[in-house]
């Protein structure tokens, strides 16, 4: 039997489905650490299974910093537009045009190895991973664009 408030945490922790929250606590024993490293490993191969799925769908995202300067726009792209309209898939769009103003990067390939502004533990690429967990779509930075005076 699942441990609630242990699904609750790891569920908060991840934002990963409940149900494979819970599949990964049941597998674990309530363990939260072994179903953490669970959900790292099926992420993996869920990540790798829905990279070449078609993003045709998505949103473009601006910012313009404080001083007026330095501009930048991001084509985030996903698979179908109820993700496209979802808050957090949206709030992450804001937080990648934050980041291609913020340091520069000529292609999205440089773009996804750089740091995350807002966490050096992480990569961009990492935010992206995480996104595709939590929606269960393939999603791709396609465009990138910054303007500095």
């Amino acid at each position: 039997m699942v441990d609630i408030k242990k699904l609750k945490t790891l569920r908060k922790k991840t934002s990963i489905s409940i149900a494979l929250c819970k599949k990964a606590l049941e597998e674990s024993n309530n363990n939260l650490i072994k179903a953490e490293k669970l959900l790292k490993k099926w992420g993996a191969e869920k990540i790798f299974n829905k990279k070449n799925r078609v993003t045709k769908e998505g949103a473009i995202f601006s910012y313009v910093h404080h001083n007026k300067k330095i501009a930048s726009l991001v084509e985030l792209d996903c698979e179908t537009d109820f993700v496209s309209a979802n808050k957090d898939f949206l709030t992450l769009g804001q937080e990648l045009a934050m980041q291609v103003a913020s340091l520069s990067a000529k292609t999205t390939k440089e773009l996804l190895k750089q740091e995350y502004i807002r966490d050096p533990s992480k990569k961009v690429r990492d935010l992206i991973k995480e996104a595709i967990l939590k929606f269960g779509e393939n999603i791709k930075i396609n465009r990138i664009i910054r303007w500095k005076i």
